[in-house]
């Protein structure tokens, strides 16, 4: 599973500007970013008229608009996603996901804090808080404060901390009922390794670089 960084902060702090920056910072560098936005009030990407929302109306539960180059999934939901639903089921072909929002999440978190909004930070008491991005100088006990327009020095910390080679990367993920379930290191090596040889026996699968079992009961 790639490793996920949440931008967090109150609203109008300035999460998707700094978010663009980093971003457009780590892909220049050559890594592949994954970003999602989190809603807590929802969102339309539909509108009356359209055929893909005719298709929803007569009610289908998930319509999938394709193109040449793009697609997008409309989908009905019970319950919301975590990131890590969304990253397995949707992010196949990325070296990180940063997401907007997320603050009451259990990710690695940037807090961002201008100023004009707040001189309060609403994570310094959350043990996932890794750095803080400020126009105001922070006193961090135990993480690294950068300034908010230092969109290099975030970058810096996120491709050190999860992206340089040698950082802690699972080499498999346990997905159950949309939650992540952790494996201790030996049981991840052992799991991975059990399933990619018996996937190799199989016809057309003698060198498999990325697998995806999904089991329904």
């Amino acid at each position: 599973m790639m490793p996920i960084v949440s931008i967090v902060g109150k609203s109008g702090s300035g999460k998707t500007t700094l978010l663009e920056k980093v971003v457009a910072e780590l892909t220049k560098r050559g890594y592949r970013v994954g970003t999602i936005k989190h809603d807590v009030h929802g969102f339309e990407i539909d509108y009356e008229g359209k055929d893909s929302w005719r298709h929803k109306k007569a009610g289908a539960k998930t319509v999938v608009l394709s193109s040449p180059d793009k697609i997008a999934i409309i989908k009905d939901v019970d319950e919301e996603w975590n990131p890590f639903m969304l990253g397995f089921s949707f992010v196949d072909d990325a070296d990180i996901i940063i997401t907007e929002g997320y603050k009451k999440a259990d990710y690695p978190k940037i807090e961002v804090i201008r100023k004009a909004k707040s001189t309060k930070s609403i994570c310094r008491k959350d043990k996932n808080l890794i750095a803080v991005a400020s126009d105001i100088r922070f006193k961090c006990k135990d993480v690294p404060y950068v300034d908010i327009d230092d969109a290099k020095g975030i970058a810096d910390l996120i491709e050190n901390k999860f992206l340089q080679k040698g950082a802690c990367r699972e080499k498999s993920c346990l997905m159950v009922d949309g939650k992540k379930i952790s494996l201790k290191p030996f049981i991840d090596k052992l799991l991975a390794a059990a399933i990619k040889g018996m996937i190799k026996s199989l016809k057309g699968c003698k060198n498999p670089k990325d697998i995806e079992i999904r089991i329904k009961t």
